[in-house]
């Protein structure tokens, strides 16, 4: 198979990135080094992605914000191979063709003026605020008149895909004006670029627009694409076995799971809607990602603007072996001896797996299949069973003490029926880290829910029953018949990537 050269992209002008002759490493203005995560493996690669900054504006709240993001950046040793930004890159206009154009060459000539991209490459996506229509779109080939033609028919340039030895990266158009504008995406050319690509150990896709709803934020076309294009897309993600689809567009970092694909948010470059979105103590944070990808799999860590790990991940998981299991003994059990698992350090991180088996019933109320719960709290801090009325898996988490309930929803079980299924809680997930799965050896996928967080803060119960929850009137038994579950944890801290 012929393999595209691999490109850089900046001003206009067209670079072979093959060529390193004029490698420089980052500047480290404040002598400081912020520890990279590396490929486990030679087939590996190490890079950056971010976006969401809405500058190109000189004084702005974005160019300023963007400043601190990338003043961060540049102090990575060893620097990244490649770095993507997924849309938003200025702030916009739908009135004036000059103003896009002096935001762009903005954007381009001074706030990446830092980037040399004869080294290190910078491959763009479409976005609202970049390409929000025809005019835009055109302004986009202009300032880019050198991206791959490789996309679908009247996309050319808009989408396209770049090839560097064993890594494929498919940067997805969710904006174009001929299919509906932001929001719309097609997935028969992406279909046809993984077929033909098969042979590359690492594919990546890009798109602005999340395809799964972040944070509660589930319309569309406005915060997420269209159902009816977005489920297709995925299925072919999942169908050429794409470990992530990167995106960005809500103002936050999330990631979660669908058929054991990732679909990792990350719109923290710069865009500010007001102080309380960036104040401190807040859920969201300016930040990029800094990942690695090899044949083990997915790594990454979000760091913010004081260079401080914040989030991370090693994706997939390995559960631990079936000797490392115990069982859910029945009645109460004190949780006692095992309270410094469930209490969170700075830096650690932990994955608490069951798994269930029995026969579901169906009753007006809800049933239990597993709650954990502390004297000094109310409601449960964990409670797993099925919703009223149904055989619906759900799972209710509060996710700070003190706080209310989060509600998670999964998928139906058959009632008269025999289950057997995994649920886990990965606590350096986010909302993202309620995860099921049909049996072992299936993929993860997370649960549905509307909340911004996880489990990384929540109450550390001090006991647990299976088939009932608290005694007296908020015991919610279960109706059905031949209840078992298995349990186990592991370390997902940072010294385990």
């Amino acid at each position: 198979m012929e393999i595209d050269r691999f490109f850089a992209f900046q001003s206009g002008q067209l670079i072979d990135a093959t060529d390193r002759s004029g490698f420089t490493p980052f500047s480290n203005p404040m002598n400081q080094t912020q520890q990279v995560l590396m490929p486990r493996d030679s087939s590996g690669h190490q890079f950056i992605f971010y976006g969401d900054c809405c500058s190109g504006v000189p004084g702005s709240t974005g160019e300023t914000n963007f400043a601190a993001v990338n003043r961060v950046l540049r102090q990575l040793t060893p620097p990244p191979e490649f770095i993507c930004f997924i849309g938003d890159h200025i702030a916009g206009s739908q009135d004036s063709r000059a103003e896009l154009q002096r935001q762009w060459r903005h954007w381009l000539d001074h706030e990446m003026a830092w980037l040399d991209t004869r080294a290190i490459p910078l491959y763009h996506t479409t976005s609202n605020h970049n390409t929000s229509d025809a005019m835009a779109e055109a302004i986009w080939r202009e300032i880019f008149p050198d991206l791959p033609q490789n996309g679908p028919p009247g996309q050319e340039g808009l989408s396209y895909y770049v090839r560097r030895d064993n890594l494929l990266l498919v940067c997805t158009n969710s904006a174009y004006s001929a299919l509906g504008g932001p929001g719309y995406v097609e997935c028969e050319w992406l279909d046809q670029v993984l077929r033909e690509h098969a042979d590359a150990a690492h594919k990546l896709v890009l798109g602005h627009y999340p395809i799964w709803p972040v944070n509660g934020y589930t319309d569309y076309p406005t915060w997420r694409v269209v159902p009816e294009q977005g489920m297709p897309f995925w299925d072919v993600l999942v169908k050429h076995h794409v470990p992530a689809y990167l995106c960005s567009h809500v103002i936050a970092f999330d990631v979660q799971a669908h058929d054991g694909v990732l679909q990792i948010t990350t719109g923290g470059a710069g865009t500010n809607y007001g102080p309380r979105d960036f104040m401190p103590g807040t859920v969201e944070y300016l930040h990029f990602v800094q990942a690695a990808i090899d044949a083990q799999g997915l790594r990454y860590q979000v760091i913010d603007t004081a260079g401080q790990a914040r989030e991370w991940l090693r994706w997939p998981f390995e559960l631990p072996a079936s000797t490392q299991w115990q069982p859910v003994a029945a009645g109460v059990t004190d949780l006692s001896e095992q309270r410094a698992l469930w209490q969170q350090e700075p830096g650690a991180g932990r994955i608490f797996v069951w798994r269930f088996k029995g026969i579901a019933g169906i009753t007006p109320e809800e049933q239990t299949l597993l709650c954990t719960w502390s004297d000094e709290e109310g409601p449960a801090a964990l409670w797993i069973g099925l919703e009223p009325g149904s055989a619906n898996l759900a799972v209710s988490l509060i996710p700070e003490p003190g706080g209310g309930a989060q509600v998670w929803r999964g998928p139906a079980l058959t009632p008269g029926q025999p289950f057997a299924f995994e649920l886990a809680v990965h606590t350096g997930m986010g909302p993202g880290g309620v995860l099921c799965q049909a049996g072992e050896g299936s993929a993860w996928s997370s649960l549905r829910s509307t909340s911004a967080r996880g489990a990384a803060h929540m109450a550390v119960p001090e006991r647990w029953a299976l088939g009932h929850a608290q005694s007296g009137p908020n015991d919610r038994p279960f109706r059905g018949s031949h209840l078992q579950a298995t349990w186990a944890t592991l370390s997902a801290g940072m010294d385990d990537l």
